[in-house]
C-alpha cells in the first residue's frame, strides 16, 4: 500500500527477526521509521539475536497520520513490542535512536529488571528550539513545519523520514521528556551510549540532562557522524559496539 492511502512505505515496515532466548527491541526515532535501525537491526539478528523494530504509531506514512499521535501512543508501540519479546526470550535489551532512544529509557523505568541493558544513540531527552513550549498552541495555527530528518554526512544516504513535522505531534514532546528525565536516576540497568560530535537534531540540552542524571554513563563520541548516525560513517562501530556489549551482559555465551 502506498504512504498516500495511511500505509506505511514499503521501505519502512517494521523488521523482525527470530533466533535465540536473548532479544533486542531496536526503536527508531521522530518522524522516521525501522529504515533508519533496520541496518543495526540486521546486524544483531546475524549473530543470532531475536530481534524486533517496530513501526511506531503514526510513522512512516504521512505527517497527518503521525500528528493524530503522540508521545503515549509511540511508547505504548514500543512497550507492545518489548512485551512480545519478554514472553519469547530470556533477557531482553532495549535500542534505539534519538526520540527512540527517550523510549528505551523509559522501558528501563518502567519495567525494571525485565530491560538487560540500554543501548541509545543520541537520545533526545530535551528541547533546544525554543519554539517547542509554543507548539501546543502554535499547531492551531501552523500544522507542519519542515522536515527533521536526514541529518546525515554521509553522501548519498537517505533517512527517508516524513517530508513534513506536524506540530501537533511535536507538542507532546516536552511531556515525554519531562516524564522520563524525572526518573532518568533510576536508570540501573547497564548502559552504553553513542553521542555524535555534530548534531543538527538533537542539541546540548539532552547530553546536558543525561550526563546530570546518570554522571557514570560510558558515552562514546561518534566523529564521523551527524543525527542518523545508524546511517551514517559511524554505523559499524555501533552495530558492533552493540553487539559486544550484549554480548557482555547476556547470560547466553553462544552469541555472535
Amino acid at each position: 500500500m502506498s504512504p498516500e492511502a495511511g500505509r506505511p512505505a514499503p521501505d519502512a515496515e517494521p523488521f523482525h527477526a527470530d533466533g535465540g532466548a536473548v532479544g533486542v527491541l531496536v526503536l527508531h526515532g521522530f518522524t522516521g521509521s525501522p529504515r533508519s535501525v533496520r541496518q543495526w537491526a540486521e546486524h544483531l539478528a546475524a549473530a543470532g539475536l531475536t530481534v524486533r523494530a517496530p513501526l511506531l504509531a503514526g510513522h512512516g506514512a504521512t505527517w497527518q497520520e503521525l500528528g493524530k499521535t503522540g508521545w503515549t501512543d509511540w511508547y505504548a508501540s514500543a512497550e507492545k513490542s518489548f512485551g512480545e519479546l519478554n514472553q519469547r526470550c530470556t533477557q531482553v535489551f532495549v535500542a534505539g535512536i534519538s526520540m527512540g532512544g527517550c523510549l528505551a529509557f523509559r522501558l528501563a523505568q518502567t519495567q525494571g529488571a525485565k530491560v538487560s541493558g540500554l543501548v541509545v544513540v543520541n537520545p533526545s531527552l530535551a528541547g533546544d528550539n525554543p519554539m517547542i513550549p509554543l507548539a501546543p498552541v502554535l499547531k492551531y495555527v501552523v500544522k507542519s513545519l519542515t522536515s527533521i530528518g536526514g541529518d546525515i554526512k554521509k553522501p548519498g544516504t537517505e533517512e527517508k523520514a516524513l517530508k513534513r513535522t506536524p506540530v501537533a505531534a511535536v507538542a507532546t514532546l516536552p511531556q515525554m521528556w519531562k516524564t522520563t528525565s524525572a526518573r532518568l536516576s533510576d536508570v540501573t540497568q547497564p548502559l552504553l551510549v553513542f553521542r555524535s560530535t555534530v548534531d543538527h537534531v538533537v542539541g546540548p540540552a539532552s547530553d546536558k540532562v543525561l550526563r546530570a542524571a546518570l554522571p557514570g554513563a560510558e558515552v562514546r563520541p561518534l566523529a564521523n557522524s551527524y543525527h542518523v548516525a545508524t546511517l551514517d560513517n559511524d554505523a559499524p562501530e555501533i552495530f558492533d559496539g552493540t553487539l559486544a556489549f550484549i554480548q557482555k551482559h547476556s547470560i547466553e555465551p553462544q552469541i555472535g
